[in-house]
């Protein structure tokens, strides 16, 4: 008699960048790892608490593997994959979280400021999902990537001209790489979150971080893993492509009555 039971799935992966430190891209591997995924963390500099976090999550019996380097080198991205794939087998999902995020006059900002923040946040992005998605191409399964904006790329705070040239650009990319993974394969699915403040650090004083509420819509300060549910959403969701969701309570349509009170612990708001 056949045997009717269905051959055994290997579990998914998911490979989040930015995902040593405490921070968004933590959250968003912990709620992966809930769900059933097998986790590739990446660190840059923060390779001990990449290591740290890796043995929480194989404690709970989540398989964990960590890969180290810059995402703006030019090997690390295909070398990545390669380790991804020669250990697990696979690659079902990345969530690009690995950013910097500075602040300066436009008078002090250096070409090199500006070149630096283009490195990271974007070329960075583009070669992680350029090689996370020509391995999605080679699997019957394809696979999701996920890109992290700015909500604030519509509405630019002051002093930021930096960040924002290279953060602009994940939108364009997000859709471009839609239509070219999909076109290649149909069941790569490209999509970017652009979060509003979900992730206040403590050194904002009670007056500030205040302000920041009173300027969401929804009254009540976003928290990362708000982005992790959005991702997982995205990530499992068969039939949405080349869209840019924004999780920012509303503060993209709606800033209150005041000047955008900017959830940055070192910047302080100039009088406007």
């Amino acid at each position: 008699m056949p045997n009717k039971n269905p051959p055994f799935a290997p579990k998914p992966v998911a490979w989040i960048t930015g995902s040593g430190p405490i921070r968004v891209g933590r959250s968003i591997a912990q709620h992966f790892a809930e769900r059933g995924y097998r986790i590739v963390l990446h660190a840059y500099k923060s390779l001990s608490q990449a290591e740290q976090f890796a043995a929480e999550l194989n404690a709970m019996g989540t398989e964990t593997m960590i890969v180290q380097g810059a995402v703006e080198a030019p090997e690390f991205a295909e070398t990545s994959v390669q380790r991804i794939v020669r250990e697990f087998g696979r690659l079902d999902v990345l969530v690009n979280s690995a950013a910097i995020w500075d602040w300066k006059s436009l008078e002090e900002t250096t070409a090199r400021e500006v070149q630096y923040q283009f490195e990271v946040n974007t070329l960075g992005t583009f070669l992680c999902s350029r090689a996370a998605g020509l391995q999605m191409v080679k699997q019957e399964s394809g696979g999701a990537i996920i890109l992290i904006g700015d909500w604030a790329v519509h509405r630019p705070y002051v002093d930021f001209a930096a960040y924002f040239a290279g953060k602009g650009s994940i939108e364009t990319i997000t859709r471009s790489l839609a239509v070219e993974l999909a076109t290649r394969n149909p069941a790569i699915r490209v999509n970017a979150i652009l979060p509003g403040p979900v992730m206040l650090d403590p050194s904002i004083p009670e007056e500030k971080a205040n302000m920041i509420l009173q300027q969401c819509l929804l009254k009540r300060h976003g928290k990362p893993e708000h982005v992790a549910q959005a991702a997982y959403f995205l990530a499992s969701h068969e039939f949405i492509t080349g869209v840019c969701l924004n999780v920012d309570g509303g503060r993209s349509i709606y800033s209150g009555n005041s000047v955008d009170a900017i959830a940055h612990p070192t910047f302080i708001q100039r009088d406007l």
